[in-house]
């Protein structure tokens, strides 16, 4: 269903009861348009979000790589 903005306002208790028993909402302002959808709805478009560690650890592996600090003296500058 298509909503203008001022009734979607006026009627916002049942634009979010069609978002969650019917599906996604439309909602008109003028020439822009948004999509009113449930939680449930969204993470199944997006997928489950992941966190940063679980982002980390679906990379590349540093197996091999050597991650040992340089202890060698500072070098000299000039200031």
């Amino acid at each position: 269903m298509e909503w203008q903005l001022a009734e979607a306002k006026n009627r916002f208790s049942e634009l979010v009861n069609q978002a969650l028993l019917v599906g996604p909402q439309r909602v008109r302002r003028r020439k822009d348009t948004v999509i009113v959808i449930s939680a449930a709805e969204y993470e199944r478009l997006a997928g489950q979000p992941t966190s940063f560690k679980q982002f980390l650890m679906a990379g590349e592996s540093l197996d091999g790589v050597d991650l040992t600090r340089d202890r060698s003296a500072a070098r000299d500058i000039a200031l």
